[in-house]
């Protein structure tokens, strides 16, 4: 099975990285200034700006 692509605050990074705040829309409409962080494994997701939004790894 893979690995979980979305996360919630309290989460734990999976890999190092920068991951974005994402919405429930965000391929459609998108989100004015997201929060982009950067986390080493096994750090915690910080809480995000909305109780509707998620975490997810950004590639680049």
């Amino acid at each position: 099975m893979g690995e979980k692509s979305q996360f919630v605050p309290g989460d734990t990074a999976p890999n190092d990285g920068r991951y974005i705040e994402i919405g429930e829309n965000a391929f459609h409409m998108g989100i004015n200034n997201p929060q982009i962080v950067h986390l080493k494994k096994g750090d915690s997701f910080p809480d995000t700006q909305n109780h509707n939004r998620k975490w997810k790894r950004l590639y680049q």
